[in-house]
């Protein structure tokens, strides 16, 4: 029995976190200071790959910088897997999400103490791993706080997601405003000292939580651990092999993840389709999450572009004047968490008012990919247009438009996957989810390449109506869409 200090799934703890259980507080600050330092560093990594030795930077390739970030984005997504199943099969979800707090730390260290490309390459693989891992975990370990049947669940929740979009408001303008004061390092220091302060606070509060945090699911046989070590020791041999070797190069990064989670996504979904553990109604949903997945690779592969092409774009042709001072670059992604943090109530009180008249997933998929088409369309009134010539009000509607697209699909789509998953793959199926979102950033990086700041306009032409035909191409199938689905909606 657990004491009566310790929160429980199946006892309602004590009231201490604005009515919620005290360790959420603990779990919120942990996550707000780790979206905070994520989006932060996210923010100024870019210009400081492609900008001059002269001005701060490594002087690499536009193209090459943005592919690298990208790598980097779509490696994030693609380490929840691991995380997953380090937690399911080994550890708990609690212990790898702290493990993962402190690679994170070590992670942002290296991208602010060690110079040059070698800090980058030694920071992003860190920061990527302890992200997937702690992003694969937290929900997890919030959803151990509460009963089934405490009402508090959602309350809770919704704080912990403005714990989310709190850290990612403040990590861009501050790292920002830091880098361009007294230099990149200083600005990746600060996202370091901001997980650091995360990761102490959440140390201080683990023993709040409660034994089913720290459960592990479905253990390995310890018979296994000699082979699993195995694998991962080859694996890491075999990519050190190929980076010395040259296959795995700074300017082919993105293509390498496109590969890894597109070889991912076809596994994922033979093993699920083919599994004998699932009856025929169930297959027919996971088909019918194949369209869904595609058009969700759509969307996130221009989303994602707000912290490629966006970034560029920001640096050469934003007009970032604000009461006579000029922002950092990094302060544009500061203003979608804004949105998210004012809009995502009123589409939650939406959806519930509409209730069974509400638009069924496969609209909504296919209204926010158009929408983000639509978005890019958006830029072209300004496109060609020479140093500082798009008003910053602009760039905020256009942002504004990525928000109600990013609502009309993203938490969409996470509800979408637990539901048309079989009993056996819930988690799995909400991987794929993952794994959509790690291919479409993978290609947002990759897309720079055919960014043009002196030829916009068929740039955004093309990927706008791109996005806005996989969206009409969805609404087109939705009847035999929701006849896969199986009366799910």
């Amino acid at each position: 029995m657990p004491s009566p200090e310790t929160p429980s799934a199946t006892t309602p703890a004590e009231k201490h976190f604005l009515g919620q259980p005290r360790a959420l507080a603990h779990l919120f600050g942990v996550e707000m200071w780790e979206r905070f330092s994520f989006y932060g560093m996210q923010g100024i990594l870019l210009i400081y790959l492609y900008f001059s030795v002269t001005k701060g930077g490594l002087g690499l390739d536009e193209a090459v910088a943005g592919g690298i970030v990208g790598a980097y984005g779509g490696s994030v997504y693609l380490s929840t897997i691991l995380g997953a199943w380090l937690a399911d099969r080994l550890f708990g979800s609690e212990r790898v999400l702290f493990g993962s707090a402190i690679v994170i730390v070590a992670g942002h260290l290296a991208l602010a103490l060690i110079p040059g490309i070698a800090g980058v390459a030694v920071g992003l693989v860190l920061v990527a791993l302890g992200s997937g891992g702690l992003k694969a975990n937290a929900t997890a370990v919030v959803g151990t706080l509460y009963a089934e049947d405490d009402t508090r669940r959602d309350a809770g929740f919704s704080l912990f997601y403005l714990g989310i979009n709190l850290g990612s408001f403040f990590g861009p303008l501050l790292t920002g405003l830091l880098q361009k004061s007294v230099g990149f390092h200083w600005g990746f220091g600060l996202a370091a000292v901001g997980m650091t302060a995360g990761l102490i606070q959440y140390s201080f509060g683990r023993k709040e939580l409660p034994a089913a945090a720290r459960e592990v699911p479905n253990p390995l046989p310890r018979g296994r651990y000699p082979l699993i070590a195995g694998i991962a020791v080859g694996a890491i041999a075999v990519i050190a092999l190929l980076v010395l070797v040259g296959v795995i190069r700074a300017d082919n990064l993105a293509s390498i993840v496109i590969f890894c989670a597109l070889g991912a996504t076809i596994a994922y979904f033979a093993v699920i389709l083919s599994s004998r553990h699932i009856d025929s109604t169930e297959r027919s949903r996971v088909w019918a999450f194949v369209p869904l997945f595609i058009t969700s690779v759509a969307f996130w592969s221009l989303y994602q572009q707000q912290f490629t092409v966006l970034t560029v774009y920001s640096d050469k042709r934003l007009d970032r004047s604000l009461f006579g001072m000029e922002l950092p670059v990094s302060a544009v992604q500061s203003i979608n968490p804004v949105f998210i943090i004012v809009f995502s109530g009123i589409f939650a009180a939406l959806w519930t008012r509409l209730g069974s008249r509400q638009p069924s997933t496969p609209v909504k998929f296919a209204l926010g990919t158009a929408l983000m088409g639509g978005a890019f369309l958006l830029f072209l009134p300004f496109a060609n247009g020479g140093e500082g010539s798009t008003p910053l009000l602009a760039i905020a509607g256009i942002l504004f438009v990525f928000t109600v697209a990013e609502l009309l699909l993203s938490p969409i789509g996470l509800s979408a996957a637990t539901k048309l998953a079989p009993a056996r793959f819930k988690t799995q199926m909400v991987a794929l989810f993952f794994l959509s979102i790690s291919l479409g950033t993978a290609i947002s990086g990759w897309l720079v390449q055919f960014y043009d700041p002196t030829n916009e306009v068929p740039y955004f032409t093309v990927l706008g109506l791109i996005a806005i035909a996989v969206g009409v191409g969805l609404f087109a199938s939705v009847k035999p869409v929701m006849k896969l689905m199986k009366g799910v909606s």
